[in-house]
């Protein structure tokens, strides 16, 4: 799967010394508490709540337009607790999601318009189709896809989630940034 090239404004996006490229219209609520781990893209409109709890994402992460980014909570007789949510490696979030999980493993495909409920787990090499709503507390297992209708499917012997997909999420990310280039005007 080849990528276009995708141009942007300079004046639009500040570049860290790390290489994470992060849209100046993007809400970032708690910065201190976001830890970009580099070579990481926030698109304009993006959400990341980090004045709730700590929120870390790994390295070619691709948050897309309008996604947002919330810590999961829990609530007790006496309120509500935040928790931390960490993001791995080579994650795409597509437009208009919702995450509020407490753990996205690395090389995960999150489709546009997706709802993942709070403290989810959703395990390494999974897909969440577009569309699709993981209810609250899901643990989605390794090479699993959650799909629009609600079911899980994958394992052993299916066609769900290539065998390949550590392989096709590094490609499709590092692939993504690169082709994320500032245009020339």
């Amino acid at each position: 799967m080849e990528i276009c090239d995708t141009y942007y404004s300079k004046d639009e996006f500040v570049e860290t010394a790390s290489g994470n490229k992060v849209n100046r219209q993007t809400v970032l609520c708690g910065s201190q508490n976001i830890v970009l781990h580099g070579k990481v893209i926030v698109d304009k409109g993006a959400i990341i709540r980090g004045d709730l709890a700590n929120v870390r994402t790994g390295r070619y992460c691709i948050i897309s337009k309008n996604a947002v980014i919330r810590p999961p909570f829990k609530q007790f007789s006496k309120g509500v607790a935040f928790f931390p949510l960490h993001i791995g490696d080579h994650v795409y979030i597509g437009e208009n999601s919702v995450i509020s999980a407490a753990s996205i493993g690395s090389y995960v495909y999150i489709g546009k318009n997706a709802v993942i409920g709070r403290r989810c787990v959703i395990k390494d090499c999974s897909i969440i189709e577009d569309g699709a709503i993981l209810p609250p507390e899901t643990t989605l297992a390794s090479f699993m896809k959650f799909t629009k209708e609600g079911k899980i499917e994958g394992g052993q012997g299916t066609e769900s989630v290539p065998p390949a997909m550590l392989d096709l999420m590094v490609d499709f990310t590092k692939s993504f940034y690169e082709h994320f280039i500032p245009s020339t005007h």
